[in-house]
Protein backbone atom coordinates (compact mmCIF):
# COMPACT_ATOMS: atom_id res chain seq x y z
CA UNK A 1 0.00 0.00 0.00
CA UNK A 2 2.95 2.38 0.76
CA UNK A 3 2.91 6.01 1.94
CA UNK A 4 0.18 8.50 1.02
CA UNK A 5 -1.24 11.86 2.18
CA UNK A 6 2.07 12.92 3.76
CA UNK A 7 0.80 16.50 3.88
CA UNK A 8 -1.88 15.39 6.36
CA UNK A 9 -1.87 13.97 9.89
CA UNK A 10 -3.05 10.55 8.72
CA UNK A 11 -0.01 10.14 6.48
CA UNK A 12 2.45 11.59 9.01
CA UNK A 13 1.27 9.13 11.67
CA UNK A 14 2.16 6.22 9.37
CA UNK A 15 5.52 7.77 8.42
CA UNK A 16 6.40 8.50 12.07
CA UNK A 17 5.65 4.89 13.03
CA UNK A 18 7.79 3.63 10.12
CA UNK A 19 10.78 5.87 11.01
CA UNK A 20 10.65 4.74 14.63
CA UNK A 21 12.16 1.44 13.39
CA UNK A 22 14.10 2.73 10.35
CA UNK A 23 16.84 5.36 9.91
CA UNK A 24 16.04 5.83 6.21
CA UNK A 25 13.13 5.18 3.85
CA UNK A 26 14.83 2.35 1.92
CA UNK A 27 17.89 0.54 3.29
CA UNK A 28 20.63 1.68 5.66
CA UNK A 29 21.78 4.80 3.78
CA UNK A 30 20.11 7.81 2.21
CA UNK A 31 18.74 7.24 -1.35
CA UNK A 32 16.38 8.89 -3.80
CA UNK A 33 13.58 7.21 -1.85
CA UNK A 34 14.31 9.69 0.96
CA UNK A 35 14.18 12.59 -1.52
CA UNK A 36 10.79 11.46 -2.87
CA UNK A 37 9.25 11.24 0.59
CA UNK A 38 10.99 14.46 1.72
CA UNK A 39 9.32 16.35 -1.16
CA UNK A 40 5.89 15.02 -0.14
CA UNK A 41 6.19 16.11 3.52
CA UNK A 42 4.93 19.62 4.22
CA UNK A 43 7.40 21.63 6.35
CA UNK A 44 7.74 22.52 9.12
CA UNK A 45 7.23 19.16 10.85
CA UNK A 46 5.78 19.28 14.37
CA UNK A 47 8.67 17.66 16.30
CA UNK A 48 6.62 17.21 19.47
CA UNK A 49 3.90 15.34 17.57
CA UNK A 50 6.07 13.47 15.04
CA UNK A 51 9.60 13.24 16.58
CA UNK A 52 10.90 10.52 14.25
CA UNK A 53 9.70 12.33 11.12
CA UNK A 54 11.28 15.59 12.37
CA UNK A 55 14.61 13.86 13.07
CA UNK A 56 14.68 12.25 9.62
CA UNK A 57 13.46 15.41 7.81
CA UNK A 58 16.14 17.61 9.42
CA UNK A 59 18.83 15.08 8.50
CA UNK A 60 17.80 14.90 4.82
CA UNK A 61 17.31 18.67 4.68
CA UNK A 62 20.85 19.23 6.00
CA UNK A 63 22.24 17.03 3.22
CA UNK A 64 20.54 18.87 0.37
CA UNK A 65 16.83 18.08 0.63
CA UNK A 66 15.16 18.06 -2.80
CA UNK A 67 18.50 18.56 -4.59
CA UNK A 68 20.44 15.87 -2.69
CA UNK A 69 22.50 13.65 -5.00
CA UNK A 70 21.70 10.36 -3.29
CA UNK A 71 21.96 7.08 -5.23
CA UNK A 72 18.97 5.24 -6.67
CA UNK A 73 15.95 6.13 -8.80
CA UNK A 74 13.17 8.27 -7.38
CA UNK A 75 9.70 6.68 -7.49
CA UNK A 76 6.21 7.55 -6.28
CA UNK A 77 5.90 7.67 -2.48
CA UNK A 78 3.37 4.83 -2.66
CA UNK A 79 6.26 2.55 -3.68
CA UNK A 80 7.88 3.00 -0.26
CA UNK A 81 6.95 2.29 3.34
CA UNK A 82 4.59 -0.29 4.86
CA UNK A 83 2.87 -2.66 2.46
CA UNK A 84 -0.32 -4.68 2.72
CA UNK A 85 -3.59 -5.29 0.93
CA UNK A 86 -6.53 -3.05 1.65
CA UNK A 87 -9.13 -4.73 3.87
CA UNK A 88 -12.01 -6.32 2.04
CA UNK A 89 -15.39 -4.67 2.34
CA UNK A 90 -17.71 -6.51 4.71
CA UNK A 91 -20.44 -8.56 3.10
CA UNK A 92 -23.89 -7.03 3.20
CA UNK A 93 -26.08 -8.54 5.85
CA UNK A 94 -29.34 -10.12 4.82
CA UNK A 95 -32.47 -8.55 6.25
CA UNK A 96 -33.93 -10.59 9.08
CA UNK A 97 -37.36 -12.08 8.31
CA UNK A 98 -40.34 -10.46 10.03
CA UNK A 99 -41.41 -12.38 13.14
CA UNK A 100 -44.56 -14.44 12.86
CA UNK A 101 -47.58 -13.50 15.00
CA UNK A 102 -46.95 -16.55 17.18
CA UNK A 103 -43.32 -15.62 17.78
CA UNK A 104 -44.29 -12.03 18.54
CA UNK A 105 -46.75 -13.29 21.12
CA UNK A 106 -44.06 -15.49 22.74
CA UNK A 107 -41.72 -12.50 22.97
CA UNK A 108 -44.39 -10.47 24.73
CA UNK A 109 -45.02 -13.31 27.20
CA UNK A 110 -41.26 -13.63 27.89
CA UNK A 111 -40.87 -9.91 28.67
CA UNK A 112 -38.50 -9.51 31.65
CA UNK A 113 -39.73 -6.98 34.22
CA UNK A 114 -36.15 -6.67 35.59
CA UNK A 115 -34.42 -6.00 32.26
CA UNK A 116 -34.01 -2.27 33.02
CA UNK A 117 -32.05 -3.05 36.22
CA UNK A 118 -29.69 -5.34 34.31
CA UNK A 119 -29.12 -2.66 31.65
CA UNK A 120 -28.21 -0.13 34.36
CA UNK A 121 -25.69 -2.58 35.86
CA UNK A 122 -24.14 -3.19 32.42
CA UNK A 123 -23.82 0.58 31.87
CA UNK A 124 -22.08 0.99 35.24
CA UNK A 125 -19.64 -1.82 34.43
CA UNK A 126 -18.88 -0.29 31.02
CA UNK A 127 -18.25 3.13 32.61
CA UNK A 128 -15.93 1.61 35.24
CA UNK A 129 -14.02 -0.34 32.56
CA UNK A 130 -13.62 2.81 30.45
CA UNK A 131 -12.36 4.76 33.48
CA UNK A 132 -9.76 2.13 34.37
CA UNK A 133 -8.63 1.90 30.76
CA UNK A 134 -8.19 5.68 30.60
CA UNK A 135 -6.14 5.63 33.82
CA UNK A 136 -3.93 2.85 32.44
CA UNK A 137 -3.33 4.70 29.17
CA UNK A 138 -2.47 7.89 31.08
CA UNK A 139 0.12 6.05 33.20
CA UNK A 140 1.55 4.36 30.13
CA UNK A 141 1.88 7.66 28.27
CA UNK A 142 3.64 9.24 31.27
CA UNK A 143 6.42 6.66 31.25
CA UNK A 144 9.58 7.82 29.43
CA UNK A 145 10.11 6.07 26.11
CA UNK A 146 13.39 4.16 25.63
CA UNK A 147 16.03 5.87 23.52
CA UNK A 148 16.33 4.29 20.06
CA UNK A 149 19.91 3.08 19.52
CA UNK A 150 21.79 1.19 16.82
CA UNK A 151 25.10 -0.67 16.68
CA UNK A 152 27.22 0.14 13.63
CA UNK A 153 30.36 -1.61 12.39
CA UNK A 154 32.46 0.54 10.04
CA UNK A 155 35.24 -0.59 7.70
CA UNK A 156 37.81 2.22 7.42
CA UNK A 157 40.25 1.60 4.54
CA UNK A 158 43.67 3.33 4.30
CA UNK A 159 45.47 4.45 1.15
CA UNK A 160 48.24 1.85 1.28
CA UNK A 161 50.29 -0.44 3.50
CA UNK A 162 52.44 2.48 4.70
CA UNK A 163 49.54 4.24 6.43
CA UNK A 164 50.00 4.52 10.21
CA UNK A 165 46.94 2.55 11.36
CA UNK A 166 47.43 3.48 15.04
CA UNK A 167 47.35 7.16 14.13
CA UNK A 168 44.31 6.52 11.89
CA UNK A 169 42.38 4.84 14.73
CA UNK A 170 43.35 7.68 17.08
CA UNK A 171 41.87 10.22 14.65
CA UNK A 172 38.66 8.19 14.29
CA UNK A 173 38.18 7.81 18.04
CA UNK A 174 38.82 11.53 18.40
CA UNK A 175 35.42 12.22 16.79
CA UNK A 176 33.07 13.29 19.59
CA UNK A 177 29.32 13.59 19.01
CA UNK A 178 26.39 13.60 21.41
CA UNK A 179 24.86 10.13 21.31
CA UNK A 180 28.05 8.43 19.96
CA UNK A 181 29.99 5.79 21.92
CA UNK A 182 32.99 4.07 20.32
CA UNK A 183 33.45 0.35 20.92
CA UNK A 184 36.09 -2.20 19.98
CA UNK A 185 38.37 -1.89 16.98
CA UNK A 186 40.62 -4.30 15.15
CA UNK A 187 42.81 -4.48 12.03
CA UNK A 188 41.67 -6.86 9.28
CA UNK A 189 43.93 -7.84 6.36
CA UNK A 190 42.48 -7.06 2.91
CA UNK A 191 45.44 -8.03 0.68
CA UNK A 192 48.84 -6.82 -0.54
CA UNK A 193 49.95 -6.11 3.02
CA UNK A 194 47.13 -3.60 3.53
CA UNK A 195 44.90 -3.75 6.59
CA UNK A 196 41.63 -1.96 7.25
CA UNK A 197 40.34 -0.71 10.59
CA UNK A 198 37.07 -2.38 11.59
CA UNK A 199 35.57 -0.36 14.43
CA UNK A 200 32.27 -0.63 16.33
CA UNK A 201 30.11 2.24 17.56
CA UNK A 202 26.77 2.57 19.35
CA UNK A 203 24.73 5.59 18.23
CA UNK A 204 21.47 7.23 19.29
CA UNK A 205 19.36 7.32 16.13
CA UNK A 206 17.86 10.75 16.84
CA UNK A 207 21.27 12.38 17.36
CA UNK A 208 23.82 10.65 15.12
CA UNK A 209 23.47 9.95 11.40
CA UNK A 210 25.68 7.19 10.03
CA UNK A 211 26.32 9.18 6.84
CA UNK A 212 27.42 12.21 8.86
CA UNK A 213 29.76 10.04 10.90
CA UNK A 214 31.22 8.48 7.73
CA UNK A 215 31.77 11.93 6.23
CA UNK A 216 33.72 13.05 9.29
CA UNK A 217 35.98 9.97 9.10
CA UNK A 218 36.66 10.43 5.37
CA UNK A 219 37.71 14.03 6.10
CA UNK A 220 40.97 12.59 7.45
CA UNK A 221 42.33 12.56 3.90
CA UNK A 222 45.93 11.80 4.90
CA UNK A 223 44.86 8.44 6.35
CA UNK A 224 41.47 7.39 4.98
CA UNK A 225 40.64 6.25 1.46
CA UNK A 226 37.02 5.18 2.10
CA UNK A 227 34.48 4.17 4.77
CA UNK A 228 31.89 1.39 4.39
CA UNK A 229 29.07 0.26 6.70
CA UNK A 230 29.83 -3.41 7.43
CA UNK A 231 26.82 -3.92 9.71
CA UNK A 232 23.89 -1.92 11.11
CA UNK A 233 21.63 -3.35 13.79
CA UNK A 234 18.89 -1.85 15.95
CA UNK A 235 19.38 -2.37 19.69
Amino acid sequence: MGFSHLDQDSGLVTLNSFLEEHSYIDGYTATQADVAVYEAVKAPVAAAKYPHVARWWNHINARGGKTAKFPGTKKSISAYGPSGAAPAAPAAKKAAPAPSPAAKKDEEEDFDLFASDEEEEDAEKAALTAKRLAEYNAKKAAKPKPVAKSMVILDVKPWDDETDMKALEKEVRGIVMEGLVWGTGKLVAIGYGIKKLQITAVVEDDKVGVDDLSDQITSFEDFVQSVDVAAFNKL
